[in-house]
């Protein structure tokens, strides 16, 4: 099955790595959203890295992880079905008409970290890369890295929800840093092992900054939400609490307690389009395609 098999009906946006779409399945009705990945070496193929971590995803069934449907061969690279959402969190966060209540923030810190918990336990990073979310070792270079890039981007997010706004608003990656740096003050060896070797650490200095109480940096948290957050931004990453045992912190279990599901927000239906682009028109011309991708990916599989 490939791209003839699916309708696309409009235009989501761009991710890190391609165009995402929305598309109706042909025979079933259902919906789903639809990234193309280009291969940038055509003469390679697709890298077994790559297919493996693809099959690997194709396995994962969690209610609190967005599941890969398909994955089939298109012209230049590759095209992934994914379960469609109708919105995502950062939208919810955005609508000032409707700011989240604690309860709310209760639930969705509840379902966030039991879906990265789940990508942990399967030895997945979901590895944010968007700047405002990007884990302080990233910012300074760091090549080796593990799963408290997610834990420092949870943190992040729990802040945001509970602000209405980001709290490490960097306009660029120095900046980025830098606003990190203002806010849990100058690290040293002391509080972060390991500093002085990543690669970017001589390249930029700042002025020495004290660390600034994160009660005054969110002053409507509870003291609950705030002994939580503490424990995700931690510069060492070692340090900072797994999703895991994060369920377990008494945050989830002292009032108000999570709110239920049809007390969540639900996503607007009609939202306006993002523009178009030359690599990308909403009809989505393709080429006809193979799903011989399958067979490798199975055997691929198989074999490891």
């Amino acid at each position: 099955m490939g791209m003839e098999a699916y309708t696309v009906v409009g235009r989501i946006g761009e991710g890190a790595h391609g165009v995402v779409v929305r598309a109706r399945h042909n025979l079933t009705g259902q919906m789903v959203a639809l990234k193309k990945i280009p291969l940038r070496r055509l003469d390679q193929g697709m890298p077994t890295t790559a297919l493996r971590e693809i099959k690997a995803l194709q396995e994962i069934n969690s209610k609190h992880v967005v599941r890969l449907l398909d994955v089939f061969a298109e012209g230049a690279g590759f095209v992934l079905a994914f379960e469609l959402m109708l919105g995502d969190l950062g939208e919810m966060i955005r609508d000032a008409t409707r700011p989240l209540t604690p309860a709310q923030v209760k639930t969705y810190m509840t379902t966030l970290l039991s879906g990265v918990a789940f990508l942990h336990q399967h030895n997945i990073m979901h590895r944010v890369a968007t700047r405002w979310y990007r884990a302080p070792e990233l910012l300074y270079g760091a090549r080796h890295y593990d799963e408290g890039v997610d834990l420092w981007a949870v943190g992040c997010i729990f802040g945001e929800m509970i602000n209405n706004s980001p709290i490490f608003p960097g306009e660029s990656d120095i900046d980025q840093l830098c606003v990190v740096l203002q806010i849990l003050g100058t690290p040293s060896e002391a509080t972060w092992p390991g500093l002085s070797r990543l690669p970017d650490y001589k390249k930029i200095t700042f002025p020495e900054s004290k660390p600034v109480p994160l009660e005054q940096v969110l002053p409507d948290a509870p003291p609950d939400a705030i002994d939580l957050i503490k424990k995700f931004l931690i510069y060492s990453t070692n340090k900072r609490i797994s999703a895991k045992k994060a369920l377990l912190h008494q945050y989830f279990f002292t009032a108000p307690l999570a709110a239920p599901l049809h007390q969540m927000p639900v996503p607007l239906l009609e939202k306006k389009q993002p523009p178009a682009t030359q690599e990308y028109m909403t009809d989505f011309p393709l080429h006809h395609i193979t799903d011989a991708i399958h067979n490798h990916l199975d055997t691929l599989y198989m074999k490891g």
